[in-house]
């Protein structure tokens, strides 16, 4: 976890471009891996459960949200991706969720198999993709220990925390995700965590300066998530 004091340094929110990367570039530093920029809607869909999985994609401006329609027609979101993140990878042939667009969106689309082929040929292609696994792995067993949480006051404070530390560890948090986005991440309903983010408010762990602009106060905030 980061200082508890509130960072000074220019917040990178969910619309900035990620950073770090040649135009065209999906991988830094690797101009043998060249993306096709394509650009999404809020609520488009960029791929369907089921969909063969020819593409992975990165994440060059805005947000997007991975998801499932449960059986008895709840969506739950199993992942945000932010600016520079990578999503679309599959074990098999077929993709096992849908995509979607959280906002005015670009991406970057790569084909898997040239993924494959350069990854083959550099050794340093494949230790990034490794550490990709490796990254999306430990972010999905966080959520699994988020879901497992007692409290929803604990789910969303720790959420929060974590978004804040992916858009860029800083106190100010330009959130891209609506509630609806946060409660089917958390298993928790809207109105639920409208309640919460009130309370956390109330508490003095979060101050809002719109719908989607909050100020954390950070070792409150942990206090609650460590409680």
């Amino acid at each position: 976890m980061a200082i508890d004091t509130v960072s000074q340094r220019p917040l990178p929110i969910a619309g900035a471009p990620a950073a770090g990367l040649a135009p065209g570039s999906f991988f830094p530093g690797c101009p043998d891996l060249v993306g096709s920029p394509t650009g999404f809607t809020r609520d488009e869909e960029i791929y369907g459960e089921g969909e063969e999985a020819e593409f992975v994609y990165r994440v060059v401006s805005g947000a997007v949200r991975t998801c499932k329609i449960l059986g008895d027609g709840r969506r739950q979101i199993t992942g945000f991706h932010l600016p520079g993140d990578l999503f679309g990878f599959e074990q098999g042939e077929v993709h096992g969720h849908n995509a979607e667009a959280i906002c005015d969106t670009k991406v970057m689309m790569v084909r898997r198999r040239q993924i494959a082929r350069v990854a083959a040929e550099r050794a340093e292609v494949a230790v990034a993709l490794w550490g990709l696994a490796a990254r999306d792995l430990r972010r999905a067993q966080e959520h699994m220990l988020l879901l497992g949480r007692g409290s929803a006051q604990e789910r969303v404070a720790a959420f929060l925390l974590t978004v804040g530390e992916r858009l860029g560890d800083a106190g100010h948090v330009a959130l891209p995700m609506t509630r609806r986005d946060i409660a089917d991440y958390l298993g928790l309903t809207l109105e639920t965590v409208s309640r919460t983010i009130s309370q956390l408010e109330g508490e003095g762990a979060l101050l809002r300066a719109g719908a989607r602009q909050v100020t954390l106060r950070k070792g409150r905030m942990r206090r609650l998530v460590e409680e």
